[in-house]
């Protein structure tokens, strides 16, 4: 539905841009302007990007905002979601130097559903969050983010909805080919051995018609190689620190007492220990897409579209662990305190881990969908529409330790100075050389694990599995009326099936030489041995290196199943099933109000969903895990009104206001049937049972959300617009202290008490969260001719939020949420010569990282501010024929080296990760014949 009558150039600008996407066909319909004669205008760059863009958000019944390609197979950033993070109200969290997860109004990725061509997407991840570095942004067309659902919506969330949507060849119109090729290169170097600070990414790109314009195709293939380096100080933690004094040595630790004599209470904290490393990854994605349509008359039109990546990450991981306070050593000593926190001092007698670990996944995804619509007459309009999203993850995750002894008080000890740096880290001094083979090696030099006697954890090896698979089925109508407020009515059914498993396999690794000695060490061969790697970025000279993996692979190990001997592992795995069934009806608005144009949808979806789970019930018994099968689940409906109302107060200038219930399903992982349990056959408080669970019987996250905005389009390539925003979250899920009877999984005694107490997800009391965005589209040359070619984009949001688990309980920080972020780009475009430098802020948020064991936990994140640059020139403004059609562009990611950090507690200094990515460089071209 157009809201505007939009200039030739926006009509321009829609029709070359149009997708096959059946969610967006509504909004940004351009059928009925296809058959005028518009006039050809020839757009390209950064203005092309901008207007269509803006002709997107112009036309859209709902709030949107949307990104667009600046031609074909170049969409603006070098990654989508970094784009994204450049919209009003979105950010993105980087995850290894890159942006992969966003947030919307506030709301993590748990809050948020990614479609592509308006359906729903299978994730690689443990939920159902889309990573969205599994995309090659040179295969897609435009990005459209919906922050107002309407009831033709199947994949609502309450943070809204991002619609990646592919080209729809027949019409673009013609042919075209484009190819473009970019290498890049990181100003941190190769950080470990065999690593490489050298990439590139390239994709090619075939669009054409035949047969009388009936028949469509655009295919696509898109390669990246892609280096990343890291240095990275990570701390455990920092406890309060006693005093104690033996033998008339002062020392400083975590421990209340040392020999049974109660220590001194410092009045400060300290560092508890440190795991700082450097990361050195190469990323190869291969993506393909195909596009087949086929639209013989005016009546019928059927395409298929088939999106497939490869994902591969393959990490070297290199440095030291150093425990503190929290170690078995000397403790700190010479203590400099300030503001509560100990700044300066020493670790004596400090006994260190060397680590060399791997992080290695393989991913795949491939998204297939039909789509056919017809037109019956001019009253009747049908559609349906099938598809089918697959993804597979494998994980390696290796640790591989090395010391100077097995065991702790057995090998050679070093004393280690250290002082905050200000930035984050600390900075040390040591004595031993850490990198000679003769002195660290192989074993287990801290005592971490027994599972073949005492201090025989060698390593440490994760190999999770991930397979979800969603498939769809939709049919719906269209009744067209001829006169009246209510231009149309849709109406239609909708089924998803999803299947989703998570098999979480982990193994102590022990030298496969281990005779049962005290002190069996092993010296790393020198076939797997490696030079040596630096870690002078803190202070500590370089470090033993050794290709782990091989050495692995080759059988220096031996594996230990962690499952048969840990209760919580042994209740990782899971699988959980979906039938979601959805009956909806929309009515599309077109009249006045006032004297006012108003137009717009009200509409209702009713949601049937049944839900299970196969998990396992685990006990120990006699020292070793015990497991039951178990399947459990619920099922549910919820009724889901939505409305969207436009109106034209001016020219060029709209007033819209929603208003919605949405849901967003529970996280998948949280809704496993596992439960693990001890069994107390005198309890003091009579429970018998106690243990931890998952909630196969989990309800999703309700929202009543509000929507108010401004918009005024003063120009094809100017806009302002203003919006607020409240949602009442009517729950949210914690975890909670709940009964549970076991007597429905476990057999019981005479006198036994069923009832017992388990830790589980719960649906709790909800809260709100509320904001307000503004951004600016502006050209130059509105106000000058000199200026022609310049211009900016400036967005800002302010969000607040406040959740309860219950009535009484103090409100928590809502993950992904920064209450302040800003968004600048500044950019030139004329006679073939574009450059543009971005900026994008966002204030302090909890974020999701991974812990150990590739668990995922939420921290405290700093605020950061991400700066890119890119300059380019287009030879075909050049005049000079034989370079028609080629372009090059030089580009600086992370262009002032902004660090990712993320700290515990209410101390800033508290550093849990100070992730120094350095500056990615880019130098590429583009040809389009």
């Amino acid at each position: 539905m157009l809201l505007f009558k939009p200039s030739l150039l926006t009509l321009a600008l829609a029709a070359a841009g149009a997708s096959i996407s059946a969610y967006a066909a509504d909004d940004v319909q351009t059928t009925e302007t296809a058959e005028e004669n518009i006039e050809v205008i020839q757009v390209t760059g950064i203005r092309r990007s901008l207007q269509e863009s803006q002709s997107l958000k112009m036309s859209s019944s709902s709030i949107v905002e949307a990104i667009s390609a600046e031609d074909i197979g170049k969409l603006p950033d070098v990654s989508i979601a970094e784009s994204l993070a450049r919209l009003p109200g979105i950010t993105a969290q980087r995850l290894d130097g890159r942006a992969n997860v966003i947030s919307i109004r506030g709301l993590g990725p748990d809050f948020t559903t990614a479609t592509l061509n308006g359906r729903e997407q299978a994730s690689v991840n443990d939920n159902r969050g889309v990573e969205f570095d599994q995309y090659p942004s040179e295969l897609l067309n435009r990005v459209v983010v919906y922050k107002t659902p309407d009831a033709s919506v199947m994949a609502q969330a309450i943070g809204g909805t991002v619609d990646m949507q592919t080209i729809s060849p027949l019409t673009h119109g013609e042919q075209a080919i484009a190819v473009s090729l970019r290498g890049e290169m990181n100003d941190l170097g190769s950080l470990n051995s065999g690593s490489s600070d050298t990439g590139y990414r390239g994709s090619i790109s075939y669009i054409d018609q035949f047969a009388d314009d009936t028949i469509g195709i655009a295919l696509g293939y898109a390669r990246m190689k892609s280096p990343n380096q890291e240095e990275r100080w990570q701390a455990w933690g920092y406890p309060d620190l006693y005093k104690h004094v033996d033998n008339g040595r002062e020392f400083y630790n975590a421990n209340g007492s040392y020999n049974d004599v109660d220590g001194e209470a410092a009045g400060f904290t300290g560092l508890g220990g440190a795991k700082p490393f450097v990361r050195s990854s190469e990323l190869e994605r291969d993506g393909v897409l195909a596009v087949f349509e086929y639209a013989p008359n005016n009546q019928f039109t059927s395409v298929v579209d088939i999106y497939y990546t490869k994902f591969t990450d393959d990490q070297r991981l290199r440095g030291i662990e150093i425990p503190g306070a929290w170690g078995s050593n000397g403790g700190l000593v010479s203590p400099i305190s300030e503001d509560g926190l100990m700044v300066s001092g020493s670790i004596s007698g400090a006994e260190v881990v060397v680590r060399n670990d791997v992080n290695k996944r393989d991913a795949d995804s491939l998204s297939i969908g039909w789509n056919n619509k017809y037109t019956i007459n001019d009253n009747w309009r049908v559609e349906a529409d099938i598809a089918m999203s697959k993804a597979d993850r494998t994980d390696i995750g290796m640790e591989s330790y090395s010391g100077t002894g097995r065991g702790t008080g057995v090998g050679a000890v070093d004393d280690l100075g250290f002082a905050y740096n200000g930035d984050g880290g600390y900075d040390f001094t040591h004595n031993l050389d850490y990198a000679d083979p003769n002195v660290i090696k192989l074993g287990d030099p801290l005592g971490w694990g027994s599972p073949l006697g005492p201090n025989t954890q060698d390593g440490f090896i994760n190999k999770p599995e991930i397979e979800d698979e969603l498939n769809s089925f939709r049919l719906s109508a269209e009744y067209i009326f001829d006169e009246g407020a209510v231009r149309s009515v849709e109406f239609g059914v909708n089924r998803t099936n999803r299947d989703k498993s998570k098999l979480d396999k982990g193994y102590y690794l022990t030298l496969a030489g281990y005779d049962g000695s005290d002190n069996y060490l092993e010296t790393v061969p020198d076939q797997f041995l490696l030079s040596p790697t630096s870690l002078d970025f803190f202070g500590m000279g370089d470090v033993l290196s050794y290709d782990s993996l091989a050495f692995y692979n080759a059988g220096g190990y031996t594996e230990t199943d962690v499952a048969d001997v840990d209760l919580s592992r042994a209740t990782n795995s899971w699988s959980v099933s979906e039938e979601v069934s959805t009956v909806f009806v929309k009515a599309n608005l077109e009249s006045e109000l006032m004297g006012f144009p108003l137009m717009g949808n009200v509409g209702l979806q009713a949601v049937h969903t049944d839900q299970s789970s196969d998990g396992t019930v685990a006990t120990v018994e006699s020292g070793v895990v015990s497991l039951t099968p178990r399947t459990a689940g619920d099922s549910y409906v919820e009724w889901l009104p939505s409305m969207n109302l436009g109106f034209e107060v001016a020219d060029g200038q709209m007033v819209r206001f929603a208003a919605a219930r949405t849901l967003t399903r529970a996280r998948m992982d949280k809704m496993n049937a596992n439960v693990n349990f001890s069994y107390n056959e005198n309890p003091n408080d009579g429970v018998n049972w106690s243990g931890g669970a998952g909630n196969p019987e989990l309800r999703p996250w309700l929202a009543r959300q509000y929507d108010i905005s401004y918009e005024n389009y003063f120009s094809d390539q100017g806009y302002f617009s203003l919006a607020v925003f409240y949602k009442d979250l009517e729950n949210y899920v914690y975890d909670q202290q709940s009964a549970f009877d076991f007597s429905t999984i476990l057999p019981q005694g005479a006198d036994d008490n069923p009832i017992g107490l388990v830790s589980q997800p719960q649906n709790g009391q909800g809260g709100y969260v509320q904001g307000i965005e503004a951004s600016l589209s502006l050209d130059f040359g509105l106000f000058a001719d000199q200026l022609e070619g310049f211009g900016t984009i400036l967005s800002g949001s302010y969000n607040d939020s406040e959740v309860k688990e219950t009535s009484d309980s103090a409100a928590t920080t809502l993950p992904g949420l920064s209450e302040k972020t800003f968004n600048a780009t500044v950019y030139y475009e004329n006679a073939g010569f574009e450059a543009r430098i971005s900026s994008r802020y966002r204030s302090d948020f909890l974020g999701e990282v991974t812990a150990i064991s590739l668990t995922r936990v939420n921290v405290n994140v700093k605020a950061e501010t991400v700066v890119d640059a890119q300059i380019g020139y287009d030879f075909t403004e050049s005049g000079i024929d034989a370079l028609y059609g080629l372009s090059v562009q030089f580009q600086v990611n992370n262009l002032t080296n902004e660090p990712f950090t993320s700290y515990t507690g209410e101390d800033a200094r508290h550093v849990r990760d100070y992730q120094n990515y350095g500056r990615n460089f880019m130098l590429g071209a583009n040809y389009k014949f």
